[in-house]
């Protein structure tokens, strides 16, 4: 039986389950299992059960993790166990926890061991490290996945319920599909980098693998936020999980523009999982994958490989037979890349950044296959590096483009192999795809890893603002999948629930160039209830939103149909003028998807 966090977290505060005892439990699965692949190094269980009785004179509501086995990748430093990135000739003894384990230890984790990794995180594969190749749990032929393929083999083997990989070039989100768990890949520097060993710096993420996406929630809200001991680290908001918001616009690649390499399984779990996006009512919008295709080839093709060079030129160059053969042939090319080389590559980057924004507009997020395929451990040691790049596909482009990912299970396909799809978005839109992630995992109804456990009921999520939040009620273009909403996300907001109006209120098209849907408070009795949402947004970003509001419009307390009162968008019955009643409509949302000219297409439109 596998347990998840949640599960766990309960058990041990309720006392019907103690921390000493699931880090016991951990350990003698971990035997039962034997599978000396998964962890380089261990922990002596003693200590950890010393650790674990230690948390009984902490308040235990106050650990969001009170007593959660985890295991962690080993190019992340846990003080007293060596950090090899899978090469013994680099291994080092740190002498303090990285800037995440230390997070997840005052949370009231408690840290088991060292897991494997394609060596220096540099594969999607999880066959190239001297510690052997972890055997994947779904399929024994089947490749781990890397780089991060101890982490996800432990997850969904039931050894630990939680673990930490890395994540440059998909290295959180293919052993994710492969081993039917969960894997989040944050907006690149809302976790912070101190005291990992660095692939490429300028690009890695520390992220997490679990039975769940709320498992995975509750260690990213731990990890996540600014580290002054970490330059790349980014002042990045995690907003709080919300409601399934109603409109979701998903983004899918045009006709003939996705790849499967013959794959017609993989072609088909693809199709059925768009149509479960469907029946939780998303629409699909095609979108331009082609300049997604062209940064990723960037990723291995440019001078980013020449960040991983810097990181083992020194022992490339006194020790190169203590480098795994392929790795070395991939990383020893980044030291031949000039510095035109590098400036030409940054200016190009930087136009794609432009191009693929737009993609966004007016999506909430894209959803892609995880990877095109799958590949048995005999046939990428046959073809190390073209197999191993094709699973790169869908997952080589999305740091570079400073995006955010979530990698779901989708389906279990007739011959055994998993098959996941990925959830992208720009950075900030963290808990957005949480929010929709969780509902289609739950819906799949598809067992928790390896281990046949059930998939539980969701939790509610929180519907009511935090002490340092604002609610806002918004009526135009930044509702849910509409082309503004994204600024909202990006500010930090997070949906609390769609409702409506008092029937006191008039909604009308003003004529503004785009039409702006201003709304209109009216004598009881005159007036209809207009279709809202209500955001949460921090504080600290309510003023910023403000600012930009565009006149006629103006902030005001909107009266909601339970008869509470927030702030949201009104206009003055002085701006009205020869703007046109739309109030049967019901809402800006009907009336703009009947009404082709007054639908909002850029930044003037309103809230």
């Amino acid at each position: 039986m596998t347990e998840t966090v949640a599960a766990i977290v309960a058990a041990h505060r309720a006392g019907s389950q103690s921390p000493a005892q699931t880090v016991a439990r951990s350990f003698r699965r971990i035997r039962e299992h034997n599978d000396p692949a998964i962890f380089i190094s261990l922990r002596e269980e003693e200590d950890l059960v010393a650790e674990a009785e230690a948390l009984a004179s902490k308040d235990p509501g106050a650990l969001p993790l009170y007593g959660v086995p985890v295991a962690v990748k080993d190019n992340i430093d846990v003080a007293g166990l060596p950090t090899t990135a899978a090469c013994p000739a680099y291994s080092y003894l740190p002498a303090r926890d990285a800037s995440v384990v230390a997070r997840l230890r005052q949370a009231g984790a408690i840290v088991i061991g060292k897991t494997n990794l394609d060596q220096f995180a540099t594969g999607l594969v999880g066959v190239r490290s001297p510690y052997g190749i972890p055997t994947n749990p779904m399929r024994a032929d089947l490749i781990p996945g890397g780089s991060s393929s101890g982490s996800a083999v432990a997850v969904a083997s039931g050894l630990v319920p939680l673990a930490l990989g890395t994540d440059t070039a998909g290295s959180g989100r293919v052993p994710a599909m492969l081993n039917n768990i969960v894997g989040l890949k944050p907006s690149v520097g809302l976790v912070s980098s101190a005291g990992v060993v660095p692939a490429c710096r300028t690009l890695d993420c520390v992220s997490i693998f679990s039975l769940t996406v709320d498992d995975a929630v509750a260690a990213l809200t731990v990890m996540g936020g600014p580290d002054e001991s970490d330059p790349f680290s980014r002042d990045r908001t995690l907003a709080k999980l919300g409601s399934f918001p109603t409109g979701l616009r998903l983004g899918v690649p045009r006709d003939g523009q996705l790849i499967f390499f013959g794959d017609k399984a993989q072609e088909a779990a693809y199709a059925a999982a768009l149509e479960q996006w469907r029946a939780l009512g998303a629409t699909l919008v095609s979108f331009d994958l082609e300049p997604f295709y062209e940064t990723a080839r960037l990723l291995y093709e440019g001078p980013w490989v020449a960040e991983r060079y810097l990181v083992i030129r020194n022992l490339l160059a006194s020790q190169p037979d203590a480098i795994h053969p392929v790795t070395r042939e991939i990383t020893i090319a980044g030291g031949r890349l000039s510095a035109a080389d590098t400036f030409a590559a940054l200016y190009r980057l930087q136009e794609l950044r432009h191009t693929t924004k737009h993609a966004f507009a007016g999506l909430d997020a894209l959803v892609l296959p995880t990877a095109p395929t799958a590949y048995t451990t005999a046939q990428v040691l046959a073809n190390p590096i073209e197999l191993n790049s094709r699973l790169g596909t869908y997952t080589n482009f999305v740091n570079l483009l400073d995006l955010c990912g979530l990698a779901l299970p989708a389906a279990i396909r007739a011959d055994g192999i998993p098959f996941g799809i990925t959830l992208l978005a720009p950075a900030n839109r963290d808990a957005l795809l949480a929010s929709i992630g969780r509902v289609f995992h739950s819906k799949t109804k598809l067992p928790l890893g390896a281990n046949r456990l059930a998939m539980p009921p969701l939790a509610d999520t929180d519907a009511s603002p935090t002490g340092d939040e604002i609610p806002v009620a918004v009526v135009g273009a930044h509702l849910s999948g509409m082309v503004l909403n994204g600024e909202l996300q990006a500010l930090g907001g997070r949906l609390l629930e769609a409702t409506s109006t008092a029937p006191d209120y008039r909604l009308y098209a003003l004529p503004t160039t785009p039409a702006k849907p201003g709304m209109l408070r009216v004598d009881a009795g005159s007036g209809t209830s207009i279709a809202l949402e209500v955001w949460a947004l921090p504080a600290a970003t309510f003023g910023q939103f403000v600012a930009a509001i565009p006149p006629p419009l103006s902030i005001g307390t909107v009266r909601l149909k339970d008869g509470r009162g927030i702030k949201g968008f009104i206009v003055e019955a002085a701006d009205i003028g020869s703007a046109k009643d739309i109030s049967a409509f019901g809402g800006w949302r009907a009336y703009a998807a009947r009404s082709v000219t007054t639908s909002p297409r850029h930044s003037g439109t309103p809230r």
